[in-house]
């Protein structure tokens, strides 16, 4: 196949087989970026998990030290006073059941729902449309709680949710390659203990199988065990 202009200069920047470091795949990823746009910092970790078993699901959240550098846009399911303390807190949207209603509609112009444990019973007959999207708030991910204020300011200040697909890998962004260096290192470092901390009992075997590091339009290149070894 015909390389072009762009796939000829990266490939002149990759090393064949190479198992980088955090920090040396962060600097090849950003010596390689030369769209025109700002692109992100994508992750994906295989594990040696089955997510068909309740006991191997991994999911959680990690606030990454230096955010997402993404602008979420973030609506509040609730009643009352909350509406407005999430409002206060930085929510871009806050109600209910005028919201409930424009999602019935197809509206999804958002990146993370926040509900109160009290509209979760109207909220969850949306279950079919919110699903699918990664949208349906969860208890365990801290997006079903009273205290929307810090849930909205959690979010806002680069706190992210994960889980593991049928296929045993998880997906995420760790922030745009005009961060510094160091940043998307501590990131992705972040993150990774996250993980690692999450692994269930139940998991024999190499629990994290592979780490890619890879920019939306950029190679992905392959971390070393080193880096991802489970003590």
């Amino acid at each position: 196949m015909n390389q072009t202009k762009r796939s000829k200069e990266i490939s002149k920047i990759l090393v064949k087989d190479k198992e980088y470091t955090i920090a040396e795949a962060v600097s090849v990823l950003k010596k390689s970026s030369t769209v025109k746009f700002v692109e992100s910092l994508d992750c994906a970790i295989r594990l040696g998990v089955d997510p068909r078993h309740a006991d191997q699901m991994v999911r959680g959240t990690v606030s990454l030290p230096h955010g997402t550098g993404k602008t979420m846009k973030v609506l509040v399911i609730a009643k009352g006073a909350k509406v407005q303390e999430a409002l206060d807190a930085g929510a871009d949207f806050a109600g209910l059941e005028d919201y409930l209603e424009k999602i019935k509609g197809g509206w999804a112009d958002i990146d993370v729902i926040i509900a109160t444990p009290d509209t979760m019973g109207e909220l969850g007959k949306l279950g079919k449309v919110l699903g699918p999207k990664g949208l349906m708030p969860n208890p365990k991910s801290g997006t079903v709680t009273m205290d929307v204020a810090k849930a909205v300011k959690e979010v806002k200040a680069g706190k992210i949710e994960f889980r593991v697909e049928k296929a045993g890998i998880v997906h995420t962004s760790l922030g745009k390659l005009n961060f510094e260096e160091e940043k998307l290192v501590e990131n992705t470092k972040a993150f990774l203990n996250t993980i690692i901390k999450l692994k269930p009992t139940s998991s024999k075997g190499d629990y994290i199988k592979s780490l890619f590091l890879s920019s939306t339009m950029g190679p992905g290149l392959k971390i070393g065990k080193d880096e991802i070894a489970v003590h």
